[in-house]
C-alpha cells in the first residue's frame, strides 16, 4: 500500500524543502510511504509538498528500482494498493520508461471507495474507513507519535527521510523486544 502525507514545516526548514500542497493547504513537505500488509515500510521518500502524489510515487519507486530488477519474474506479481489520488495509467507509462519490465512484476489496484448508496444501505454518512486502506493510515499515525516527526524540523529532505526511517526502525525494534519476552 502506498500513500502520502503532507506535513507542515517549521521556521527551521530550508527553502529547498518548502512547498505548498493545495489539496491539504499545507506549507511543508510530503512523506511518501510504501508499506506491507502489517504496516511496516518497504520504501520511504520525502519531497516538497507541491509534488503530486503520482510524481512522488514515481521518484520513490525509481530510487528503489533495483528491488524490482532483482525480483524473479516467476514470483507472483506484487499488487500495489493506491487511493484515488493516484492515476495508475500515468504511473504505468512513467515507470515503464524507467524500467520497461516493471509491469511484469507489479500491478496497481485502486482502493475501493464506498459510494453514497452503499453508505446509505449501511446507515453511514461522511467519512467511512476502508479496511484495506486503514493499514497505511495506521502507519502514518505511528509516525505522528514520534515527537520529532509531527512537523518538519529538518533543513533537508534527506534528513527528513532518515528520521522517518529511524522512527520505523525504533518501532520494529520495540515489537521485536516484546515478541522476544513473550
Amino acid at each position: 500500500m502506498i500513500d502520502s502525507q503532507a506535513v507542515k514545516n517549521t521556521c527551521n526548514a530550508s527553502v529547498e524543502s518548502k512547498g505548498f500542497c493545495f489539496y491539504k493547504c499545507t506549507n511543508g513537505i510530503k512523506r511518501h510511504l510504501a508499506v506491507d500488509i502489517l504496516g511496516f515500510p518497504f520504501f520511504t521518500h520525502c519531497t516538497k509538498a507541491n509534488v503530486s502524489d503520482d510524481q512522488g510515487l514515481i521518484e520513490m519507486l525509481s530510487k528503489n528500482i533495483d528491488y524490482f530488477k532483482s525480483k524473479p519474474v516467476e514470483q507472483p506479481m506484487t499488487t500495489i494498493l493506491v487511493d484515488n489520488g493516484y492515476h495508475p495509467d500515468q504511473l504505468t507509462q512513467a515507470l515503464e520508461q524507467i524500467y520497461p519490465e516493471i509491469m511484469t512484476k507489479i500491478q496497481f489496484e485502486l482502493s475501493a471507495k464506498p459510494s453514497k448508496a452503499q453508505k446509505q444501505t449501511k446507515g453511514l454518512s461522511g467519512f467511512v474507513p476502508v479496511a484495506a486502506r486503514w493499514v497505511i493510515e495506521r502507519s502514518n499515525a505511528w509516525v505522528e507519535r514520534c515527537k520529532s516527526l509531527v512537523k518538519n524540523f529538518d533543513r533537508t529532505l534527506e534528513r527528513s527521510n532518515a528520521k522517518l526511517k529511524l522512527c520505523f526502525i525504533r518501532l520494529m525494534l520495540k515489537r521485536l523486544a516484546v515478541a522476544d519476552t513473550a
